[in-house]
């Protein structure tokens, strides 16, 4: 089960929940009991792997050296 972070708009208490997919999101702060709390988005990591995922990955060396020797 995917597990979402949440914050209380209110009185900033931040908690964690383990939820379905299928579950509605929680809006009502277990703390302060006001209807203020929104889910808390954050970046992703990812890690590019492999070939064709760098600048200089399938470039020919002709391609490269014409546009720098403008």
């Amino acid at each position: 089960m995917p597990t979402y972070h949440y914050r209380c708009k209110n009185c900033g208490y931040d908690f964690t929940k383990e939820q379905s997919f299928s579950d509605d999101p929680i809006t009502v702060c277990p703390e302060c009991g006001q209807e203020q709390v929104r889910k808390v988005y954050s970046a992703v990591p990812i890690e590019f792997k492999g070939h064709g995922f760098y600048r200089t990955d399938g470039a020919s060396s002709s391609s490269s050296s014409s546009s720098s020797d403008k």
